[in-house]
């Protein structure tokens, strides 16, 4: 493999201009610079990046944890990360780990052997005692509301966002209220059960268990989710669905089956993606984006831990 020195040689210069030339320095000459480049081009160099990153200590690459990449909540993430990581001359490398505890660990340790600057962790199974272990490796934040002190985070109060959509739904009269999460044992699950069960005691509602329905990701969710609640000889008036997706899925079948939305149960989604908008489906508006831009704004800021959250917004139309 040809060396700086070999291309130092052939172009007639010292080692060091070769280096400048690499290095983009101005101060060289345009006939050393000419040189070094028709030396590069003759020797077919190629330069070890690994190296480079070792010797300077930094990738420029950002690390992305995400469940899935078919996913509006998430790509919604991910394209503000995106645009944030750009922005500051960075780019960033997506880990899809389908919830698979070997695949977190395979970024953890790219982290560890410096071949990433941090991770952004959208969604993530591992425990947080592991997530510790690799600190010291380089930033790691949090897309979910934690008041770890290790770690910084940006989050949504989900808490209060599906307290303000229960307390909507109520408002217009349903007491029979089911909800579906993704994964219950979720941080952002746990915070939007916890919502459930006190607003609904507050209001002294019936909390049937059966009415909790889970796995709710996509739009082929939503078809299940409508046959689950089809096949209840006990069905709920009004569902709060954790996503559009899962909503827009369970709203089309339910369509196809003659069952009306509102009239014969009621449907509050949340995220207000696209699809959403176009079913004028009520939901609860995230501002998805602005979690990635935001974490990337706390990658660049290591030295500070914080712990942000950001607003969320009813926007009602039709389906409640």
């Amino acid at each position: 493999m040809t060396n700086i020195k070999e291309i130092a040689q052939c172009a007639g210069v010292s080692v060091s201009t070769v280096s400048r030339v690499l290095n983009d320095h101005p101060y060289v000459s345009p006939d050393k610079r000419k040189s070094v480049l028709e030396a590069i081009n003759r020797l077919n160099y190629t330069r070890n990046i690994n190296a480079i990153h070792l010797s300077k200590g930094k990738t420029n690459l950002i690390g992305v944890i995400i469940p899935f990449n078919n996913h509006p909540y998430y790509g919604a993430i991910v394209n503000g990360i995106t645009k944030q990581a750009n922005a500051i001359g960075c780019h960033i490398v997506i880990f899809q780990t389908n919830y698979d505890r070997e695949k977190e660990i395979q970024a953890f340790n790219m982290l560890q052997m410096k071949q990433l600057d941090g991770i952004i962790v959208c969604s993530r199974i591992s425990e947080m005692k592991i997530l510790l272990d690799y600190q010291k490796y380089g930033p790691i934040i949090l897309c979910e509301d934690t008041a770890q002190a290790e770690f910084s985070s940006i989050s949504i109060d989900h808490y209060a966002a599906f307290s303000c959509a229960l307390e909507y739904v109520i408002a217009k009269g349903y007491k029979k209220i089911g909800y579906s999460l993704g994964r219950k044992k979720s941080r952002n699950s746990s915070h939007r059960t916890k919502a459930f069960n006190d607003i609904m005691s507050k209001h002294q509602l019936i909390n049937n268990e059966a009415w909790l329905f889970e796995g709710s990701y996509h739009i082929k969710d939503g078809e299940q989710l409508f046959q689950e609640w089809n096949s209840m000889m006990d069905k709920p008036e009004a569902i709060i669905i954790t996503n559009d997706d899962t909503a827009a899925g369970f709203i089309l079948t339910a369509r196809k089956s003659g069952i009306r939305v509102p009239e014969d149960v009621a449907i509050l989604g949340f995220n207000n993606d696209s699809l959403g908008e176009m079913l004028d489906i009520t939901t609860i508006s995230l501002p998805l984006e602005w979690i990635g831009k935001m974490a990337v704004d706390l990658f660049e800021n290591p030295e500070e831990v914080k712990h942000v959250k950001l607003d969320y917004a009813l926007i009602k139309r039709k389906t409640v």
